[in-house]
């Protein structure tokens, strides 16, 4: 399977062999679950002495003549912190249970509960990667994941561009994006965020942001730029590349193309 090599102003260049990646079959029921696998949480909890950082006595008893006895004074049994002490005599209020002021919480969330204890095998994560890197080549996947492309021809995926690519500055890279892309891609391309209408606002999802188009560069390339995003072909995952379903616009330098090629013989 060949594909084409575009430069930077779109005009195709010359041809490639594309990895067997590219032609594997699309497994979405295998990119979901690797998905699910891989979801992050970030762990919450208060301190685990958060509320019993004072010396609260046991609970206190009601009987005659015992030391500390509450006999006839009509209070709970609960711990409490002396505040002031005369003779036998103590100001006290309670303290570390619930249900007092300046108590421990009475079932706060737990660290553990939040850690993913999911586990994915090594052939099928690896099986979920080429399916997703197959849908990047895929028109009808790519049209799919992007609500403003349905109805839409899309030509020349996956998207190959030379590697002198890596080399432009900002406005350049983003100009020569533009002539490859097309006016219908490109403006799919750009990342957009903007405030969620409703209640999801107070949590804690106040900003919804649309997956834009992912450059992947070769090993040694780098490229600086924050109106797309960029990864290194080295740490690439099914994450990046089918992060809400798979079909993400992808646009591949020549040489993240031949470390493909060599990894995934």
């Amino acid at each position: 399977m060949k594909a084409k090599i575009l430069d930077i102003n779109g005009k195709e260049k010359s041809k490639i062999d594309l990895p067997k990646c590219f032609s594997a079959e699309i497994r979405s029921d295998i990119i979901s679950k690797v998905l699910e696998a891989k979801k992050i949480k970030q762990p919450y909890s208060p301190s685990p002495i958060a509320g019993n950082q004072h010396s609260a006595s046991g609970k206190l008893i009601h009987k005659r003549k015992v030391w500390k006895s509450q006999y006839g004074r009509g209070m709970s049994r609960i711990p409490r912190k002396s505040m002031s002490r005369k003779g036998s005599q103590f100001n006290w209020v309670g303290a570390t249970v619930p249900n007092t002021r300046g108590g421990r919480r009475a079932h706060p969330p737990k660290i553990f509960s939040m850690l993913s204890k999911l586990r994915i095998n090594k052939k099928e994560n690896q099986i979920a990667l080429f399916s997703a890197l197959s849908a990047t080549a895929n028109a009808k996947e790519v049209s799919q994941k992007y609500a403003r492309l349905q109805g839409k021809k899309i030509e020349s995926l996956p998207l190959i561009i030379e590697s002198k690519f890596a080399k432009l500055k900002a406005k350049e890279l983003i100009l020569s994006v533009k002539k490859i892309l097309g006016k219908d891609l490109f403006e799919v391309a750009l990342k957009t965020k903007s405030i969620r209408s409703g209640k999801g606002k107070l949590r804690g999802r106040k900003y919804k942001s649309s997956a834009g188009l992912l450059i992947l560069v070769g090993k040694e390339e780098k490229i600086r730029t924050t109106a797309f995003d960029v990864l290194n072909v080295a740490k690439l995952n099914v994450v990046d590349l089918a992060k809400g379903g798979q079909g993400r616009l992808v646009l591949y330098t020549e040489n993240a193309i031949k470390y493909l090629g060599g990894k995934f013989k």
